[in-house]
């Protein structure tokens, strides 16, 4: 005679745990709303970025923001370092491996083109679009930036011009970095006045050949 077995209880599945919302790490906060702020000033029809408007993306509230930043202003000057550091680390790259003073000036020309065409909102801090309505201080740190840019190209500007025989090389350097500067600038604000359509790289290569041609 078989005997069946009764079949053993099913336990019951364990309660899935709701995940935890895990705080920033330290530092991390302030480079979500850079990001945040970063990415709104892409949208070509904003006009001013509001601290409700940033806290509201960041889903946290106005107070938040200012337990890391003091104003908005330093959040905008937060940007400015960013590009600083990033635009000036790669111009020192190029410096330190390009040998050839002309190359060494269209490549950092082109770097700051191309770091303006990724990240467009950052372009439009860089040629005060987006700071029409802050702080003053910034509008001046950005000129500093630009200052600083044309100073680096003076250097191999210099060079080209002693390599091709001029007798007046300072005012040649001097010529010619003013020039890669204010096409460095023409580009960025054609970029956002055009909404990001017309790219600051747009025919690069041959805009660059005609700036150095020494023609």
């Amino acid at each position: 005679m078989t005997t069946e077995h009764a079949p053993e209880p099913v336990a019951d599945p364990a309660p899935v745990a709701a995940p935890k919302r895990t705080r920033p790490k330290p530092g991390e906060r302030r480079i979500q709303i850079l990001q945040a702020l970063a990415a709104m000033l892409e949208s070509p029809a904003t006009e001013r970025v509001t601290t409700a408007a940033l806290a509201a993306k960041l889903d946290v509230s106005e107070a938040a923001l200012y337990r890391h930043f003091a104003s908005k202003a330093q959040m905008f000057e937060g940007l400015i370092g960013f590009i600083e550091d990033s635009l000036f680390t790669l111009a020192n790259q190029i410096t330190e491996r390009e040998a050839d003073p002309a190359a060494q000036i269209a490549r950092i020309v082109a770097a700051v083109l191309q770091f303006a065409e990724k990240n467009p909102g950052m372009g439009r801090v860089m040629v005060g679009d987006a700071l029409v309505h802050e702080h003053e201080r910034l509008h001046a740190r950005m000129n500093q930036l630009f200052e600083r840019l044309e100073s680096a190209l003076r250097q191999p500007a210099r060079k080209l011009a002693e390599s091709r025989g001029s007798q007046t090389p300072t005012v040649d350097a001097q010529a010619t970095a003013s020039v890669a500067i204010s096409l460095v600038l023409g580009r960025l604000h054609r970029h956002a006045r055009t909404g990001f359509q017309r790219l600051p790289t747009e025919h690069l290569d041959a805009t660059l050949r005609t700036l150095l041609s020494g023609g």
